[in-house]
Order: C-alpha cells, then sequence, then structure tokens
C-alpha cells in the first residue's frame, strides 16, 4: 500500500499531461493562479492615482489608504508563488514512495489551502469596505474598474482556494482509510501465532476404517509351503 495511498497511484507511474491538466485539482489551481495575477496586477496598474492634477503624488485608489493596497498586492502575490509550488507537488506526487511524505505534502495543501481562503477573505472585507469610503474624483475614476476587479476576483479566490482546502481534505481522509484498511489485515498483537487451517465441521464421524480395496487377505501358511524342520 505504500506506492498507492491518498489519491494517487504506486510510485514511478508514467504521468500523463493530458489526464494531469483534466484533472479538477489542476484545473482550480490555474484558476487561483490566473486570479492571483488579475488581483495584485490591477493594483500595481491601475490603482495608485493621483489626487488631481496639481499632486503628482500617487495614492492608492482604496480612500488613500496605502494599507489596503499593500495588502492586496501581498496576498496576489503569495498566491501567485503557492500556485506554482503545488502544482509542482502534485505533478510530481506519484514518484513519492514513501506513505509519510505524501501524508506531508497533502496535510501541507490543506494547511496553506485554508490558510490563504482566510487571507483573500479579509482581503475582499478590506478591499470592499475601503472602496466604499472612497470619495469619487477625476483620477479614482479612472481606475475605479481595475478597483473592482481587484474585488470581484478576491471574492472567486475565496471560493476557488475553499474548493483546493476541500480537495486536499477528501485525499488525506482516502489515505488514511486505505492506511487503516491494510493494517486490519494483521492482529493486533505482535506475538499472536499465526491463525491455521480450520479443524473441519466438528463433528465427529462414525465410519469405521475399512480396508482399501482389492487386497487380499494374507494367511498365515500359505497354500504349497511347508515350514522346513531344522
Amino acid at each position: 500500500m505504500e506506492g498507492a495511498s491518498f489519491g494517487a497511484g504506486r510510485a514511478g507511474g508514467a504521468i500523463d499531461p493530458v489526464d494531469f491538466l483534466k484533472q479538477p485539482q489542476t484545473i482550480l489551481r490555474v484558476t487561483t493562479w490566473i486570479f492571483s495575477i488579475v488581483v495584485f496586477g490591477s493594483i500595481v496598474n491601475e490603482c495608485y492615482v493621483n489626487k488631481d492634477s496639481q499632486n503628482p503624488e500617487l495614492l492608492c485608489i482604496f480612500n488613500e489608504n496605502e494599507s489596503a493596497c499593500g495588502y492586496g498586492i501581498a496576498v496576489g502575490i503569495i498566491a501567485f508563488f503557492g500556485c506554482v509550488f503545488f502544482f509542482v507537488v502534485d505533478l510530481y506526487f506519484q514518484q513519492i514512495s514513501s506513505v509519510k511524505d505524501r501524508k506531508r505534502a497533502v496535510l501541507l495543501d490543506l494547511g496553506f489551502s485554508g490558510f490563504l481562503s482566510f487571507l483573500w477573505f479579509v482581503a475582499f472585507c478590506f478591499l470592499a469596505n475601503q472602496w466604499q469610503r472612497t470619495t469619487m474624483s477625476r483620477g479614482v475614476s479612472q481606475g475605479a474598474d481595475a478597483a473592482r476587479a481587484a474585488i470581484t476576483f478576491s471574492f472567486f479566490s475565496i471560493i476557488v482556494w475553499v474548493a483546493l482546502a476541500l480537495k486536499a481534505l477528501q485525499r488525506y481522509r482516502l489515505g488514511t482509510d486505505m492506511s487503516l484498511f491494510a493494517t486490519e489485515q494483521f492482529a493486533a498483537d505482535a506475538s499472536a501465532a499465526y491463525p491455521g487451517y480450520p479443524g473441519g465441521s466438528g463433528v465427529e464421524s462414525t465410519d469405521t476404517y475399512q480396508s482399501p480395496p482389492f487386497t487380499e487377505t494374507l494367511e498365515a501358511n500359505p497354500k504349497g509351503y511347508q515350514v522346513p524342520a531344522y
């Protein structure tokens, strides 16, 4: 069972790129990778605007709160590199022969996906709250679409990362069930004797022993033979 656990086949098997790309987990990772690019790309490129034409200083479009823009960029970058890392882990997951190493990889995926779900939830609430407090101006109106895109894809990222966490949880439970199935086949006590074959139905037979067929009864003195006298 060491080669087939946690939702993957035996170690050393050939990787089919087409089947790998069709897996729901791979599709979710690529999707959230794109969402992260949209969020931090929108904030970096269009969410820093001039307050007015006379002031060249660039300010964050979200209520001029630098923390809002900085937090959105930070979460987007973390999600970007996290998706790349776990995409590579998924690609080589079947090559991992140790059950313990597979378990660590699945638990790391579960913890990171849950953590990113929380970060995106905070990002969505933070950006949406600051955008509601933003005073519209000429500079703000120019980057309004980018701000709304960052908020929208932050919300979508929550859903996708939650789905990834549930997928990792499913893989962990599958691996746990298979391990239990493997250990149930052995006795709990290591010193227990190996069970022997059953001794029958337990009903003692009443049939008497009979001599095998085609055997002749041996006589004490066969005919034609005389005991010599000494």
